[in-house]
C-alpha cells in the first residue's frame, strides 16, 4: 500500500508536468486513503508538496519566457495572505466535532467533503474549452478581483490544493495573459501560496520531514518527466481523461465520507 502511495507521488508530478496543473488535486486523497495520514495533516503536507513541485515547474516555464513575475506577485499577495491566515488561525479554530445532530459531522469529514466539491469544480473547469474559461472569467467585475483572489487563498488553505483552475481565468481576463503564460504564471503563484501557507502549519503541527522530503522528491522527479513527455502527448485529450478521473475520485470521497 505504501509503495502505491509513493508511485502516486510520481504521478502527481507527472500530471503537473504534462498538463501544467491538475496533479495537485490527487495529493490529499493519496495521503489520506493510501498513506493513511490524518486529513488535517494531509492538507498541510499537500501545500508543501504542491508548492515545491509547482516551484520547479514555474522555473522551467520561466526559462521559456512563460512566467509574468510582475502580475504573479500582484495576484499572489491577496491570496497568500489568505492562505497563511487560513492555515495559521482558521483551520485550528474549526472544532473536531462540527455537528452532532441531525448527523455527525467531524472536522476531518468536513474538510474531505469540501475537498471533493472543489475536485468537481476543478474537473468541470478542465472539461471546458479555453474560450469558455475566458468567457466565464469575463462575467467577473474588476472591483471583485481582490475579494476573489483572497477567497481563492482561503480555499487553497482549507483543501491543500493548488487552485490553478481558479487562478488561470483571472490571469487571462485581468492581466490579459495568453493561456500558456497564464498557466506558467499560475504555477509561480501556486508555489508562493502553498509554501507560505505551509509556514502557518509549521507553527501548529509536527512535521514528518523524512516522509515529506521523500514524497516531494518523487513528485519533483515526476514533473521533470512530465515536462519531457509533454511534446509527445495530446494535451487536450489528456486533460479530458484526467478530468473524468477527478470526477470519479470526488464521487469516491463523497461516498466514503458520507456513507460512514
Amino acid at each position: 500500500m505504501e509503495l502505491f502511495g509513493y508511485f502516486g507521488a510520481l504521478c502527481i508530478g507527472l500530471i503537473l508536468g504534462l498538463t501544467g496543473g491538475g496533479g495537485s488535486i490527487l495529493t490529499v486523497p493519496i495521503l489520506v486513503y493510501v498513506m493513511l495520514i490524518d486529513p488535517i495533516i494531509a492538507t498541510a503536507y499537500s501545500l508543501f508538496i504542491v508548492g515545491t513541485t509547482s516551484a520547479f515547474g514555474a522555473v522551467q516555464n520561466y526559462r521559456k519566457g512563460l512566467v509574468d513575475i510582475k502580475n504573479g506577485f500582484l495576484f499572489a499577495i491577496p491570496s497568500f495572505v489568505a492562505v497563511y491566515i487560513t492555515r495559521r488561525f482558521l483551520v485550528p479554530l474549526i472544532p473536531d466535532t462540527i455537528l452532532e445532530q441531525p448527523f455527525l459531522l467531524t472536522k476531518s469529514t468536513f474538510l474531505m467533503v469540501f475537498f471533493a466539491v472543489i475536485m468537481v469544480l476543478a474537473a468541470i473547469s478542465m472539461l471546458k474549452k479555453k474560450k469558455e474559461v475566458v468567457e466565464t472569467a469575463g462575467n467577473i467585475a474588476i472591483s471583485t478581483l481582490l475579494f476573489q483572489t483572497f477567497t481563492i487563498g482561503i480555499i487553497i488553505g482549507l483543501v491543500g490544493a493548488g487552485g490553478g483552475f481558479l487562478i488561470i481565468p483571472s490571469l487571462v481576463l485581468f492581466a490579459k495573459l495568453p493561456m500558456k503564460k497564464a498557466v506558467g504564471t499560475s504555477l509561480f503563484i501556486i508555489a508562493m501560496n502553498s509554501l507560505i501557507g505551509f509556514l502557518g502549519d509549521v507553527q501548529t503541527i509536527t512535521i514528518d520531514w523524512k516522509f515529506l522530503s521523500s514524497f516531494t522528491g518523487l513528485s519533483i522527479i515526476g514533473i521533470f518527466i512530465g515536462i519531457y513527455l509533454n511534446k509527445y502527448v495530446n494535451e487536450s485529450q489528456l486533460k479530458k481523461g484526467f478530468a473524468y478521473f477527478v470526477l470519479f475520485m470526488a464521487t469516491f470521497i463523497l461516498v466514503k465520507e458520507l456513507a460512514m
